[in-house]
C-alpha cells in the first residue's frame, strides 16, 4: 500500500510539473549569480513556466510595487530585510501562503523563519558580520578581528569599508543590529569610531566584498553570504560572525492579485524543496539553508546555525523597531558618516596622534581633553525616544541625495531636520578636532 501511495504522488509531482505554464515575475534585490540559478532550474523542472526577474534594490523594489499596485504585474517579492516585507504586509501588498513542503523548522536561531500570519515565507537564513583579505591583512600587519569593536581600534584607520544603509537593505540590517544589540547611544557610537576607519562608504552593498577581494581595503562590514561566496570562489579571504549579530530569514512573498499565483506558489515550494535549498550551498551563492537537512551536503566549516546556537542568540532583532524607524536611521547614517566622512576621519585621526603621544603618560589635562573629543564624536544630534516616536519618523521617506526634485525636497520637514542634524555633527566633530590636538600640545 506503500509503495502504491509513493509512486501515486510521484505521478501528481511529475503531472504538476508538465501541466504547470505561462509565467511567474518576481522582483528582487538578489544578484543574477542567486536568481539566475534559481531561475534555470525552476524553468528546466517546469518547462513550461518562464521565470522573468526584474532586478531593483530592496527600498526601489517595494516602491515599485507600491506604485503598480492598481495594475499589477508583480507575482512574487525576494529579497533579505523581513522589514522591508512588513513594510508590503502593513500596506496590504502580500498574499498569505502556507507552503506544502515539509521538514522546515519554525525558527532558525531566536528568529521565526516564517512570517507567523503567512504573509511571506523564509527560504534561506543570514548573519551579519566582517570578511577581510588575508594577504592583504598580513602584508599591512594587521590582526585578523573578532569584535566589531576591533574595527575601532586606530591600527585599522583607512583599511576598512562599508556600503551605506540608505543604499542596501541588508546593511541596514547590520547598522540596526549594532543599535538593538548595544542599544541606540552605544551602538551609534561604536558605529562611528568604527566608520572613522573606513576608507570608502561604497555605493552599494556589493562595492565591499569587491574592494576585499581585490585588495582595495582589508576588512568589509558585510552579510555573511559576501564572505562566504568570496571563500567559495576561492578568494584569499575569511569570514567571522561577531557576538552581537543577528540571524534572520531571507523571505519571499507572493503580491497581492498577482496573475500567476499558482506559479508563484510553485515557485516558492521549489526553494524550499530539497533540489531549491541545495542550490543555496552553490559556491557562488553560499546562503544558509532552512532545511536542516541540507547542511549534510555543505563543505567543511560551514556555518549551522541548526548545529551552533550561539550565531545571533546575543540579538533578540526587533522586526517592528527596525521598519519602524527604518528611513531615519539611514538618514542619521549618511548625515552624520556618509555625507561627513572627511570631518570624522580628521576628528579621530587627531584623537589617534594625541592618544599615541599620551601612551602611558599621566597627564591629566590631555587624558581629559581626549576623554571630551571621543565625547563630542560620539555625540547624537537626537535621543532614543525622538528615533523611536513614530510621529517624528513621518518625517523621513527618502534619501537626501536621491530626492528627484531637489527644490521640493529642500522645502520639507526633513531637509530642515536633516540641516540642524548636520550643523550639529559637524560643530561637534571640529570642536573634537580642537580638543584632541589641544591634548596633543599639552604633551
Amino acid at each position: 500500500m506503500k509503495k502504491i501511495l509513493a509512486i501515486f504522488i510521484a505521478l501528481l509531482f511529475a503531472s504538476n510539473a508538465f501541466a504547470a505554464s505561462g509565467k511567474v515575475t518576481v522582483v528582487t534585490s538578489f544578484p543574477k549569480d542567486l536568481s539566475g540559478k534559481f531561475k534555470e532550474a525552476f524553468e528546466k523542472k517546469y518547462s513550461g513556466v518562464t521565470v522573468e526577474i526584474v532586478g531593483k534594490k530592496t527600498t526601489a523594489g517595494i516602491k515599485y510595487i507600491q506604485e503598480t499596485k492598481s495594475n499589477n504585474g508583480t507575482d512574487l517579492f525576494w529579497a533579505s530585510a523581513p522589514d522591508a516585507f512588513e513594510v508590503l504586509k502593513g500596506d496590504g501588498l502580500l498574499e498569505k501562503y502556507t507552503s506544502k513542503v515539509k521538514g522546515i523548522p519554525a525558527k532558525v536561531g531566536s528568529y521565526p523563519v516564517n512570517d507567523p500570519d503567512g504573509f511571506y515565507t523564509g527560504f534561506a537564513a543570514a548573519g551579519y558580520g566582517m570578511m577581510w583579505n588575508t594577504r592583504y591583512l598580513k602584508a599591512n600587519k594587521l590582526p585578523e578581528p573578532k569584535e566589531w569593536i576591533d574595527l575601532a581600534k586606530p591600527i585599522y584607520f583607512g583599511h576598512t569599508g562599508m556600503s551605506a544603509p540608505s543604499r542596501s537593505g541588508t546593511t541596514h540590517l547590520t547598522v540596526e543590529t549594532l543599535l538593538q544589540g548595544d542599544g541606540f547611544d552605544k551602538g551609534w557610537a561604536k558605529m562611528k569610531f568604527i566608520s572613522a576607519n573606513f576608507k570608502t562608504v561604497t555605493a552599494r552593498s556589493f562595492g565591499v566584498p569587491d574592494g576585499v577581494n581585490s585588495g582595495d581595503f582589508g576588512v568589509g562590514i558585510v552579510i555573511d553570504f559576501f564572505g562566504l561566496s568570496s571563500i567559495g570562489g576561492g578568494f584569499p579571504v575569511k569570514f567571522v560572525y561577531p557576538t552581537i549579530t543577528t540571524l534572520v530569514p531571507a523571505n519571499i512573498g507572493i503580491i497581492k492579485n498577482a496573475p500567476n499565483q499558482k506559479n508563484a506558489q510553485l515557485f516558492i515550494d521549489f526553494l524550499l524543496s530539497p533540489e531549491g535549498q541545495t542550490i543555496l550551498l552553490d559556491p557562488k551563492i553560499r546562503r544558509l539553508p532552512v532545511n536542516p537537512k541540507t547542511y549534510s551536503k555543505a563543505p567543511k566549516d560551514f556555518p549551522n546555525p541548526f548545529k551552533n546556537s550561539s550565531i545571533g542568540a546575543a540579538v533578540k532583532f526587533d522586526v517592528t523597531l527596525s521598519k519602524n524607524r527604518y528611513n531615519l536611521v539611514n538618514s542619521l547614517f549618511d548625515v552624520m558618516i556618509t555625507y561627513r566622512m572627511d570631518e570624522l576621519r580628521a576628528a579621530m585621526a587627531a584623537v589617534y596622534a594625541a592618544e599615541k603621544k599620551l601612551g602611558n603618560k599621566n597627564n591629566a589635562k590631555a587624558k581629559q581633553l581626549i576623554a571630551e573629543a571621543r565625547a563630542l564624536v560620539a555625540k547624537l544630534p537626537i535621543t532614543e525616544a525622538q528615533a523611536n516616536d513614530p510621529a517624528f519618523n513621518k518625517v523621513f521617506k527618502k534619501s537626501r541625495k536621491k530626492a528627484k526634485d531637489g527644490e521640493k525636497y529642500a522645502g520639507t520637514r526633513q531637509a530642515e531636520v536633516e540641516a540642524d542634524w548636520d550643523k550639529q555633527v559637524v560643530a561637534n566633530y571640529a570642536l573634537a578636532k580642537q580638543k584632541a590636538e589641544e591634548a596633543l600640545k599639552s604633551l
